[in-house]
């Protein structure tokens, strides 16, 4: 009997340090998953334009982040834009602001993603 209560007793000593293990490694997974799969140009903004909230998600009240990724020329004018993720109703007026943005000059074409904030003032 009395093996029986040491056994237990050294499986709750090694039970905090197999939590702490595997919450590291459910850390370093979620880590893992949240940094960008792909390298995108850190292009400082010359000129950023404001998005106009559309008035139907003003009605609504809809807000949020749109995250839009943008194709700069070398001379820092964007010639493409695409919505990564955000609500639909405000992806458009995210998009037309991103592609009126001036970045900085650079040797080439590059990709850099965004984030457009639609805050409603209340």
């Amino acid at each position: 009997m009395m093996q029986m209560t040491r056994l237990k007793t050294q499986g709750s000593r090694t039970g905090p340090r197999r939590v702490a293990a595997a919450m590291l490694q459910l850390v370093a997974l979620a880590l893992a998953f949240t940094l960008p799969m792909h390298a995108a140009d850190d292009r400082p903004i010359k000129q950023r334009f404001s998005p106009t909230y559309p008035e139907l998600a003003k009605r609504m009240r809809v807000s949020g982040v749109v995250r839009v990724s943008a194709t700069v020329a070398p001379d820092g004018s964007v010639s493409a834009t695409k919505t990564v993720s955000g609500n639909h109703m405000l992806s458009g007026a995210a998009e037309e602001a991103v592609h009126r943005w001036k970045f900085v000059p650079a040797s080439a074409e590059s990709t850099v993603e965004v984030d457009v904030n639609f805050a409603l003032v209340q």
